[in-house]
């Protein structure tokens, strides 16, 4: 495939990704793959930088800031 091909394709993804988000259809998986998606792509963003994510972590059942425990 050549680099027109792969624009188009990660394009065709991106949009699709994001219909099915606004529309309200988007599960949990299609939400992983954005997910995915974004980090593959070198897109993350802070609670300063995003109100929605700073909304999204004021309902999280834990503080996001709080150190993670090595259970393993």
């Amino acid at each position: 495939m050549n680099q027109d091909g792969l624009k188009e394709l990660h394009n065709v993804i991106a949009e699709e990704l994001m219909s099915r988000i606004k529309s309200g259809e988007a599960t949990s998986a299609d939400l992983s793959v954005a997910r995915q998606f974004l980090r593959d792509n070198g897109i993350d963003a802070t609670t300063g930088q995003s109100e929605p994510l700073m909304n999204l972590s004021k309902v999280l059942p834990f503080d996001p800031n709080d150190p993670v425990e090595d259970v393993g």
